[in-house]
């Protein structure tokens, strides 16, 4: 691949449909209507759109008094919500479609219960956000005029998640500074800069005279549709479908399947090849003779099927109907706060957002309130507070939108004995049938149910006052455990407040709630084989952990073969940062907890590792994992099972359309990229390329990097682009973290998840990876 022109195409078979059958057409309109076309095709008259585009005047509520009219409507540009502000010298304000996570109707934020009464119900919506930005909540003056903007912005946002259509229309609108539907050279060097990707005077020149057959000094019309296609073309791509398109200039149905089973290593037959063909090719005649174009190779080859992840690990692919404790479940630590853990903010929505991300276990931290309501913050803080109801309110409405398997509610209860009672009220009354208070089945039970036994349902961790064994003995007394709860042991600094939450109590109503995962002290490995029951369950502290991990591997595995283990962080970490969770799971704990309002590496692998089995929050641990009699140490690695040397290839190709991270005029993406691999640390690697010099549009390496991998079962592969800096650290553009066993092998799309781990729609990674058996 050479060092010409070469950019990337757009991640949309709509898009290359456009063109074929609209560039044409459109080349006669402006370009802002070039820009709404592309984007918008098949909407042009939708009633939707132009109530959108319309807008109109909404309630703007912050709290109970201060509630302000706004004027809301969608910009030209179908891709920006504008707001004016009716506050003198108060500029107007922009929030782009793609910040926006989810559209609800009613009141279903917390900002709304708190701020609004139940007869504007139907009235209300909520705007949500994917970073750390408050939600909107607004209010229309009929519940016809909330359910039209709930519809709209419902309707124009999956028109553009699944169109998936990149900026370069609207930025192509941009450089045409005069609005005459032409580009002079000046424009041209103008768009090249707003696409990220920096050239010299000659090379500018050189392309402009290339388009400007017209000789006229502007380009246009047909022109502008040459240029287009310099944009548009993918010299990999023409290597790839060269190399195999053996048929006049086309790829026939078997020299299709000749490139998926030499390159892409797929049991492909020519039925495949003909699906293919007909799914994808967008030219009749030849897909009327079986052959595959090079627009439709293109197509092919952005499409889901052609990922770097298994089309069929993003399914529930797993035996979901082992015992609970055999799958590593996603976790998280101190779920309600939005921050940090000192004077950050409570919020039912951090557990939305939790469990959005397919979280199975969130934790909730309840002292006693006012008016007899158990709150839930972050004890000796100065974090806000939320009710307790509320936030099981929430936990029940979305608990199970991504997936359907249980969730545990990890309770650290300082309530007084009057309050728990309130708390176990609420649980009942609000969850109702869906809460687990009595074990599955007839008699007391010897082994956890599975995950598939316990769809939609929900478990309660926390203290009991008895055995299990106990409720099956009525004739037994209960036994009154004043032990304190394991968190509270592990920070104990303040002695005062140990002995309080030693003298505090347990409320019968809440401890029977407790069936399946009994909070308990961890004293050796040793004493939990011999006085523990299945269902008894310790958390640790993240530096207890990682020594045990390190020290006594074995041990930690095979207690955690029949125990469930919670690790959470350090209670030191008072900005909510986290640790690295792979040393865990390689101990076979189950509930690695992390703070999922927090970005960084660590919760980008434990996305990539929940990223599989259909995003279900459960993955089922390795054999070597769940046997009782396991040998297995990560750390030393005796030969065993679990030994199964690879040798990871991965060929780094090529990027298209990096998004630059700051906003200077004149600065451009300098990208590189990094591979890494996580596990055991035997396999725990890092490789990086060569940083393309003022290019984020389509930058090109072609770098091959080479792993050994010993025990792929646990191993996770990070792709990385950062943008090069020598004087102050590179800085982060996208990453895309999957487990080893999950890579697809041949010519394959890395799709780029930002630090909040949401897709950067247009950006992404393109790699060869070969997977071979160790010789």
């Amino acid at each position: 691949m050479g060092a010409g022109f070469k950019v990337s195409s757009f991640s949309s078979e709509h898009f290359f449909l456009l063109h074929k059958s609209v560039v044409q057409s459109v080349l006669n309109c402006s370009l802002c209507s070039l820009f709404f076309l592309f984007f918008f095709t098949g909407m042009e008259g939708d009633s939707d759109l132009q109530f959108l585009l319309q807008g109109g005047d909404l309630l703007k509520v912050l709290s109970p008094s201060w509630k302000k009219t706004r004027y809301f409507r969608l910009m030209e540009d179908c891709k920006t919500i504008w707001r004016e502000s009716k506050r003198t010298f108060k500029d107007s304000q922009t929030f782009s479609l793609d910040d926006i996570s989810s559209v609800r109707l009613g009141r279903q934020s917390e900002g709304l219960r708190k701020n609004t009464e139940d007869q504007v119900e139907g009235r209300c919506f909520s705007i949500m956000f994917k970073s750390r930005r408050k939600n909107l909540d607004l209010i229309a003056s009929s519940e016809e005029e909330a359910k039209q903007w709930f519809n709209s912005l419902q309707k124009v946002l999956s028109n553009r998640n699944n169109l998936n259509i990149h900026w370069i229309s609207s930025c192509l609108r941009k450089a045409d500074k005069n609005k005459d539907d032409k580009m002079t050279q000046s424009e041209l060097k103008n768009f090249l800069r707003l696409i990220n990707i920096k050239v010299d005077d000659d090379y500018a020149e050189m392309l402009f005279q290339k388009c400007d057959k017209s000789k006229s000094g502007h380009l246009s019309g047909e022109e502008i549709e040459h240029f287009y296609d310099l944009l548009t073309h993918r010299e990999e791509i023409d290597v790839i479908y060269g190399a195999y398109a053996k048929t006049t200039g086309f790829m026939s149905s078997q020299n299709l399947v000749d490139f998926l089973k030499k390159e892409q290593r797929e049991k492909a037959t020519l039925a495949d090849a003909h699906n293919i063909i007909q799914k994808h090719e967008p030219d009749e005649n030849a897909k009327e003779k079986k052959l595959l174009s090079k627009d439709g190779f293109l197509i092919y080859m952005h499409y889901p099927e052609t990922l770097v992840l298994k089309p069929d690990h993003r399914e529930v692919y797993q035996d979901m109907s082992q015992p609970l404790n055999r799958y590593f479940i996603s976790s998280s630590h101190n779920t309600y706060l939005m921050e940090d853990q000192l004077s950050g903010p409570s919020s039912t929505e951090a557990y939305v957002r939790a469990l959005l991300k397919s979280c199975r276990c969130v934790e909730l931290d309840v002292w006693d309130g006012s008016d007899n309501e158990p709150v839930i913050y972050h004890g000796y803080t100065l974090t806000s507070k939320i009710l307790f109801r509320d936030a099981i309110k929430s936990i029940k409405e979305y608990a199970f939108k991504t997936s359907d398997y249980p969730v545990i509610l990890s309770l650290e209860n300082h309530c007084s004995v009057e309050q728990q009672e309130v708390m176990a009220h609420h649980l009942s009354s609000i969850l109702g049938s869906a809460l687990v208070t009595s074990p599955l089945g007839e008699g007391m039970p010897t082994d956890f149910p599975s995950p598939e036994e316990l769809k939609g349902k929900f478990l309660i961790k926390g203290k009991r006052l008895n055995k299990l064994e106990a409720s099956f003995a009525p004739e037994a007394a209960e036994a009154d455990d004043a032990d304190v709860t394991e968190e509270d042991e592990s920070n104990n600094e303040d002695e005062d407040e140990q002995k309080e939450d030693e003298k505090r109590k347990l409320a019968k109503e809440l401890s029977g709630m407790v069936v399946y995962c009994k909070s308990v002290h961890f004293h050796s490995f040793e004493d939990a084989r011999q006085n523990l029951s299945f269902y008894e369950m310790s958390s640790f502290k993240e530096q207890k952990a990682l020594a045990l991990a390190e020290e006594s591997a074995n041990s930690f595995i095979r207690h955690n073969v029949d125990k469930l283990s919670r690790i959470y962080p350090a209670g030191s970490r008072t900005d909510s940062s986290n640790y690295n969770p792979v040393p865990l799971w390689n101990a076979g704990c189950q509930l690695v907890a992390l703070n999922f309002q927090t970005t960084c590496t660590d919760m980008d692998v434990n996305q990539g590792r929940f990223l599989v089995n259909g995003k279900s929050g459960y993955i089922l641990k390795p054999a070597f994992l769940r046997d009782v009699d396991t040998e297995f140490d990560p750390i030393t690695l005796t030969r065993g099972d679990w030994l199964k040397h690879k040798t990871l290839h991965v060929l780094v190709v090529s990027a298209q359309q990096l998004p630059k991270m700051n906003n200077k005029k004149f600065s451009f993406v300098d990208p590189l990229v990094k591979v890494q691999v996580y596990g055991v640390p035997a396999d725990v690697a890092e490789r990086q390329t060569v940083a393309v010099e003022n290019n984020g549009f389509n930058p090109a390496w072609n770098e091959s990097f080479q792993f050994d991998v010993y025990v792929p079962d646990l191993a996770l592969v990070r792709f990385t682009i950062e943008d090069h800096d020598s004087t102050s650290g590179n800085e982060f553009i996208g990453q895309y973290t999957l487990p080893f066993n999950s890579l697809n092998m041949g010519y394959r799309q890395v799709p780029l998840l930002n630090k909040n781990g949401d897709v950067l729609s247009s950006a992404g990674l393109f790699v060869h990876i070969m997977v071979l058996d160790a010789e």
